[in-house]
């Protein structure tokens, strides 16, 4: 079933949305409400989530606020990945998310948190376990990213590959299974605390590790996913029979669907992290993927913030 709609992933993040384009962030803002109100539109019981901030920042929440956004949607969230990314220690992820929560009276989920294995598997291990003991009970969703290592052949969703530097290599490593579909250590760790902890995976366009990941999850106990449907994708050949295997294929976990990436021809710029030219078209995507796959669940009893959301 879907659980909540997560609007945009890391609005906050270079890397997916163009700060160039929207210094101050008055595009997202427009965009957001209007992918929200389409959403409520579609279903008026469906939670909404706005996207995960990476890095987590009490100034662009207090924006999201002032410019009227946290009014349209049920939860805020934050990605940490302290171990590789972020300058902050993971001891201190209570204090991260105590920092949001402070500001906002809606829930604060952690829709990404993770650990790489490129420097040793064992210290992905002891995130894993360090991450549980921190943040279960602190936050109503935890999703670890990922369950896969990104394939080598394939790109990390980065606009800014040369800015990252060895850093850009993190993110072929973060997936408690490697490539070659073997296991890590930490695979045994994080199912002593499912279904506690969620999963985020990705999946890629007809990704071939989608019934997989449906195998693996079912095996580990999993009932938390959160995934994307891509706008940029909806644009490829065939794109409405994969989303339908996709969401299908999902459909016996509470998932968490995230509507983000500006298809290059309805963007100010042509690349997936721009302004899209006009806030309308992604709300219609909103809209259409909302109907479709909120009412392919057969849900009856309408969806609250207490069965999406959790207890704050």
């Amino acid at each position: 079933m879907i659980e909540a709609a997560m609007i945009w992933n890391e609005p906050n993040n270079k890397s997916h949305w163009d700060l160039e384009l929207d210094p101050d962030f008055r595009l997202f803002a427009e965009t957001a409400i209007a992918g929200a109100e389409a959403i409520r539109d579609a279903d008026s019981a469906l939670p909404r989530v706005l996207g995960g901030m990476s890095p987590i920042d009490a100034g662009f929440v207090r924006n999201m606020q002032a410019r009227g956004v946290l009014d349209h949607v049920e939860a805020v969230a934050v990605h940490g990945f302290p171990l590789d990314w972020n300058h902050w220690s993971i001891h201190d992820w209570p204090r991260m998310v105590a920092e949001i929560r402070a500001l906002t009276h809606l829930p604060v989920w952690v829709s990404e948190v993770g650990v790489s294995t490129f420097g040793a598997e064992e210290v992905q291990a002891w995130g894993l376990a360090r991450t549980a003991e921190l943040l279960k009970g602190e936050a109503p969703r935890v999703l670890w990213y990922s369950l896969f290592d990104l394939p080598k052949a394939w790109e990390a969703t980065t606009r800014h590959r040369e800015a990252e530097g060895s850093s850009y290599y993190r993110h072929f490593y973060l997936g408690l299974i490697r490539e070659d579909g073997t296991p890590k250590p930490s695979l045994e760790v994080f199912a002593r605390h499912t279904p506690d902890l969620g999963l985020c995976q990705w999946f890629h366009f007809e990704d071939h590790r989608l019934d997989d990941a449906v195998r693996w999850m079912r095996r580990l106990g999993v009932r938390h996913l959160r995934t994307g449907l891509s706008w940029a994708d909806w644009y490829r050949p065939n794109a409405q029979a994969w989303f339908d295997r996709m969401m299908d294929a999902l459909a016996e976990f509470d998932v968490t669907v995230t509507y983000c990436f500006t298809p290059e021809h309805l963007g100010i710029a042509p690349h997936h992290s721009s302004p899209p030219q006009r806030k309308e078209d992604f709300a219609e995507f909103c809209h259409l993927m909302t109907e479709r796959y909120a009412a392919r669940t057969g849900i009856a009893a309408p969806r609250t913030l207490a069965t999406a959301a959790g207890a704050a």
